[in-house]
């Protein structure tokens, strides 16, 4: 596509897109004056109208029902999660089986490498990239300690010198050279800060074949990008419901469990008893017995009120498939990066775009660097009600998402950026 940078041409992209339609699905905030710009779908998604409608549906049926809303009401409350199965499988590239909606997204990671990092013998340490989500990086030292460890047992893989991103190579080698080690590989499968998407499969499959036990982060994967974690053969994943599944702040996250550790009668795992045997749960057994899918890692029965935006949501998703929302993705950030670097040029303005011009090594989200501007750029687009989002040092991420964002609000982002920076 030659992109322009004008109006005209924002307006006919918008006219020719084919998932025009669900813009209309979602609210946009009205705290600023007139109507925002926003970009920030990879921190918090865009509420879908239909939430309302979703919310109102269970208070009416609790307030009807009382505790019979547990069987009786239109959506009964008993197996609420399993209405999540198919819609997550499909975005996950997984079996309804292989997922579950559950949790909170480090929360089900702790949970999940009870079971899949048991370092033995020789195989002591954890492959991650350094610099991951704080989060992340907390929750792998902490396991290391929990088992006795210390961080010397935790594999770190940066950017070269000079560079903003990983070079996949580095990664590779790293199993190649640490792999007999090397317990658990856990990374995240979307860099938060400059959106690199790594090759989850050739990473997998490399790991894999050393023996090693691999796990994904996809806080800024599931919904943004493609995935196949059943064919890549990927143990675990996790991933949270509020950025790109679009489920409201603090939402009910998710897992993955690949089927070849459901019916492991040995793997250790943090018992519930909503991962008990249904058909015996209610008997009050005093063993337990998973439910052999990875249910079995449920603890507790489902959290219905938050769970409810995530069904209005996924209802949106079970609309398109992958490939349209890639082709949208594409077009929406490559004419981003247009009119960023037509102004930079235009302006001489002196910012720099971190996140890979590689498509297969990125999603949506454009991080810009803003150089000399430091965060007074930030915060002239914020007060021209530009939402985006910041993160230290010096990058604002930007995140036009397929379902909710237009070409024509990127060509006002592109006025709203001229204006800006005449004041900084």
């Amino acid at each position: 596509m030659e992109y322009q940078f004008s109006r005209e041409f924002a307006q006919q992209c918008d006219r020719e897109d084919p998932l025009r339609k669900f813009r209309e699905a979602f609210i946009f905030p009205k705290h600023h004056s007139g109507n925002c710009l926003y970009f920030t779908g990879n921190s918090l998604g865009l509420q879908p109208k239909a939430v309302k409608r979703y919310l109102d549906e269970e208070l009416e049926d609790w307030a009807n029902f009382g505790v019979e809303g547990h069987t009786d009401s239109r959506r009964p409350w008993l197996p609420y999660h399993e209405f999540f199965s198919e819609s997550l499988a499909k975005l996950a590239g997984g079996k309804p089986s292989e997922v579950v909606c559950m949790g909170s997204l480090t929360t089900n990671l702790h949970l999940l490498m009870v079971s899949f990092f048991r370092p033995v013998g020789k195989r002591t340490k954890i492959l991650c990239e350094a610099k991951a989500f704080p989060s992340d990086q907390y929750a792998l030292k902490s396991q290391l300690r929990f088992h006795g460890l210390d961080n010397s047992h935790l594999i770190e893989v940066a950017p070269r010198e000079g560079a903003a991103t990983l070079n996949e190579d580095d990664i590779l080698d790293a199993i190649a050279k640490h792999g007999d080690t090397i317990a658990m590989l856990m990374m995240g499968g979307v860099n938060y800060y400059t959106g690199q998407v790594f090759d989850m499969a050739k990473i997998t499959a490399a790991a894999k074949a050393k023996g090693i036990v691999v796990g994904w982060d996809l806080a800024h994967g599931m919904g943004n990008v493609p995935l196949s974690l059943h064919d890549w053969g990927v143990d675990f994943a996790a991933w949270c419901s509020y950025k790109y599944l679009n489920a409201g702040p603090g939402a009910v996250a998710g897992i993955f469990v690949h089927e070849t550790h459901h019916n492991q009668s040995d793997i250790p795992r943090f018992e519930g008893w909503w991962g008990h045997d249904k058909a015996t749960r209610f008997a009050m057994p005093e063993t337990f017995v998973p439910i052999p899918t990875a249910e079995a890692w449920q603890l507790s029965n489902a959290p219905v009120l938050s769970m409810a935006p995530l069904r209005a949501s996924l209802d949106i998703f079970d609309q398109t498939n992958f490939s349209e929302l890639q082709e949208k993705t594409r077009k929406l950030a490559g004419y981003l990066e247009f009119v960023l670097e037509t102004i930079s040029k235009e302006e001489r303005a002196a910012f720099s775009l971190i996140t890979p011009k590689n498509w297969a090594a990125r999603s949506c989200q454009v991080s810009v660097h803003t150089g000399q501007y430091g965060k007074g750029l930030f915060d002239a687009l914020t007060a021209r009600g530009v939402i985006a989002d910041w993160r230290e040092p010096n990058v604002i991420r930007m995140a036009p998402v397929p379902l909710y964002n237009s070409f024509e609000d990127i060509y006002q982002f592109g006025i709203t950026l001229k204006e800006a920076l005449q004041h900084v």
